[in-house]
């Protein structure tokens, strides 16, 4: 881990070198964040860092008001703010293998610190918020910069590879209590706390709010409750959850059923879908085009399934319309710091962007994928009521089964989600790896 994590710091120093030559600059200064009380209130939220400072500090992702200063040539000076405290737990002297890596600062007056901060030539302060320091020449959040680094934040090191792998190892754990608490009848809330116990994690240490949906509330993509009473029947669960390993995230779904063999079966050609799409990614392909495979892969499906009738004869585009009503979003995005990593839409590092297709508005990565890009790859087929009324008000509406839609609603839906990293030949598929036991 100490080998990876030394060559992490030295790819970004180089990259900075790079970077600082082009862009006439002497010096970079990330801010690790802010807190700020709830509105009226002397409560703050969850702590959640700058993802530019996590990339070069990982091992302080909870403690706001620090400072990472990287000039070329020399070691990152990082400055941890440790205020005079006896309400809560200051930060000490760091011991451990990455503070050799640093010049190390402890302080506890920012303001005064920041007076002391001296540095010749134009620097570039990442922050959220511009910060008062009237003796640099500083500039704040520049733009080409900032297109560069994230561009750049796509293609992970060796050192953030792992921590991602590891991040899924975690994951697989919680996701594995919640198939046992789906058969035992577990409600949403039960299933919820179990996974967090299973991946040791607390609530405020999840990359997002999990998702945990039983029967139709597996149908609403972004479901933000836990019922804490179990339905009557158990149909469907559908798990959507991750887990942090020193800031990098796994984002990981998962679906099972039981009680109906046409769901059944919808979720097993849904599975082995997803895995046709994963083995198809290298270096060079469009991830548009493996997004539009996945509709002609779930068209069949819905056919085979006997839910869009097998005589009916469809363009391309209405296909894409019925397609469009069971399975809306994206295919996937950039994974990293971020659960959304930024820059899925970049195509350069001087910013250029490509937005998703006009008919895929919900695609957050419109890449051509890259070695050493991490990404999800989460394809669904869901019986949202919203969706089919409009479908049912087309023309388009005589080709489907209602019937066997109706059937299937109490299902909800159905969603699959790998974590994947794009090899120099092809692709490795950390989240079956950790559930097969191979990470």
């Amino acid at each position: 881990m100490e080998a990876l994590f030394r060559d992490h710091l030295a790819t970004l120093q180089q990259r900075c070198i790079a970077l600082f030559e082009r862009e006439q600059l002497d010096a970079m200064l990330i801010h690790s964040g802010s807190t700020k009380n709830y509105f009226l209130d002397d409560y703050a939220p969850a702590f959640k860092p700058n993802p530019h400072f996590v990339q070069w500090m990982p091992f302080l992702t909870e403690h706001p008001e620090c400072f990472l200063l990287i000039k070329p040539g020399d070691k990152p000076s990082l400055y941890i703010y440790s205020p005079d405290d006896f309400w809560h737990m200051t930060t000490t002297e760091p011991a451990e293998f990455w503070s050799e890596l640093y010049d190390v600062h402890l302080f506890t007056d920012k303001e005064a610190q920041l007076k002391r901060l001296s540095v010749s030539g134009d620097v570039a302060l990442i922050s959220e918020n511009i910060i008062e320091l009237l003796q640099l020449k500083v500039k704040h959040n520049p733009e080409a910069l900032m297109h560069a680094l994230h561009y750049q934040r796509a293609e992970k090191t060796a050192w953030e590879q792992r921590c991602i792998r590891e991040a899924n190892r975690i994951a697989i754990k919680g996701h594995r209590f919640t198939r046992r608490g789906f058969y035992e009848g577990l409600s949403e809330y039960e299933l919820h706390q179990g996974y967090l116990s299973a991946t040791t994690h607390l609530e405020r240490e999840l990359p997002y709010s999990n998702i945990v949906g039983l029967n139709e509330h597996a149908a609403v993509l972004h479901y933000q409750h836990k019922d804490r009473i179990a339905p009557q029947y158990h149909h469907t669960l559908l798990v959507d959850a991750g887990a942090v390993c020193h800031g990098y995230v796994a984002d990981i779904t998962r679906t099972v059923s039981q009680g109906n063999q046409d769901f059944q079966a919808l979720l097993a050609a849904m599975d082995e879908a997803q895995l046709a799409l994963v083995e198809m990614i290298k270096p060079g392909l469009s991830f548009i085009a493996l997004h539009e495979n996945m509709h002609q892969k779930l068209f069949s499906i819905l056919s085979n399934a006997g839910i869009i009738k097998r005589e009916a004869v469809l363009s391309p585009l209405e296909r894409l319309s019925i397609t469009r009503t069971f399975y809306p979003h994206g295919l996937g995005h950039l994974l990293g710091i971020q659960v959304h990593d930024i820059g899925g839409w970049q195509q350069d590092s001087k910013g250029l962007v490509e937005a998703p297709p006009e008919q895929h508005p919900f695609l957050r990565l419109t890449r051509t994928l890259t070695e050493n890009m991490v990404v999800t790859v989460e394809p669904g087929l869901y019986f949202i009521p919203l969706l089919l009324d409009r479908l049912k008000s087309t023309s388009l509406a005589s080709h489907i089964n209602w019937a066997l839609v109706n059937e299937l609603t109490p299902w909800g839906g159905i969603r699959i989600e790998d974590n994947v990293c794009v090899t120099p030949t092809g692709v490795e598929n950390y989240t079956r790896d950790a559930f097969n036991g191979l990470n």
